[in-house]
């Protein structure tokens, strides 16, 4: 288990922060513009790479390029945060021959497939944050974007409202997650320790089927069995193709989890919390103790 976290050093209007793309390749300039835009309106020095829009394949270069560029980032000591383009897929392809720098601890925010990164930087005791990339930020409502702003310039954050599923009250370590990435890390270096763990979930595009799958694969390998808790965000496009025959996103996610808050096991779940895609993306850091009420529907951040 993860005994201690370090929380970088609050961020501070006129800190700079370095902009990489470390998974698949920007599709559209325009979001990602003005994204930039709203980091740089709140008074931060934003550096953008040359290679911004590199492209091999589906990814944003390759993978020796995109490590060699989030390293460059992790070492500069003026650098204070790290900001991703974007998710997509490719960044557990760097984890294939990486390892932290742990000092000069500092910011790495984004989410989706970014949670390759944000669960090796856990493993090593550096707190990231779950957190709308570059290229969804300017969708958020002001509410989400103050939230961020918020917590990385070191202020305390609100509640989050969702249905609670019962299972009473519980504080553990939040372990925020797109729930495919973390399915793939499991057996894996970066596999966290899930004990004292309220783990978060979201995912995009998948069909209620592989989400069944996954959840099955995470149920029969004892992990659900560990955690303190379940908060479940947006599970969006997820519906099955038409014409198949098929339970609906909500019906999976209800037969394969709600039987955890009941019996023994009796461990607290809260569905329908906004973060995750295609909607409010709600700010969630990594690592740090939160408290989720399953009788009441409430994922709290710890003071």
């Amino acid at each position: 288990m993860q005994s201690k976290i370090i929380i970088p050093p609050p961020l501070q209007p006129g800190d700079l922060l370095r902009v990489i793309a470390p998974s698949g390749t920007l599709r559209e300039l325009e979001p990602f513009k003005r994204g930039v835009e709203i980091w740089r309106d709140r008074g931060y020095r934003l550096e953008v790479i040359p290679e911004i829009d590199d492209r091999w394949g589906y990814l944003a270069g390759k993978d020796k390029d995109r490590r060699d560029r989030l390293k460059f980032a992790w070492e500069d000591s003026e650098c204070k945060g790290i900001l991703c383009a974007r998710g997509g897929f490719g960044s557990t392809r760097i984890l294939e021959d990486w390892s932290w720098i742990q000092e000069n601890p500092k910011w790495l925010i984004g989410f989706s497939d970014i949670t390759a990164l944000l669960w090796s930087l856990y493993k090593v005791g550096i707190s990231g944050v779950h957190a709308p990339v570059l290229t969804t930020i300017a969708t958020e409502p002001e509410w989400s974007i103050k939230r961020l702003f918020d917590w990385v310039e070191g202020r305390s954050i609100g509640e989050l409202k969702g249905k609670g599923l019962g299972g009473g009250v519980v504080s553990g370590i939040l372990l925020p997650a797109n729930l495919t990435v973390a399915t793939h890390l499991i057996g894996t270096p970066y596999q966290p320790e899930f004990d004292n763990v309220i783990l978060a979930i979201e995912d995009v595009g998948e069909a209620p089927y592989r989400i069944d799958r996954m959840l099955t694969q995470w149920r029969m390998s004892g992990i659900l069995g560990k955690v303190k808790g379940i908060a479940v965000g947006r599970f969006s496009q997820c519906e099955a193709p038409a014409n198949i025959p098929s339970f609906k996103i909500e019906e999976v996610l209800q037969e394969r989890l709600g039987d955890l808050s009941l019996g023994d096991l009796n461990i607290p779940i809260v569905s329908e919390l906004p973060f995750g895609h295609d909607g409010c993306n709600a700010s969630l850091p990594v690592g740090v103790m939160a408290t989720l009420d399953g009788n009441n529907g409430l994922l709290m951040i710890n003071d």
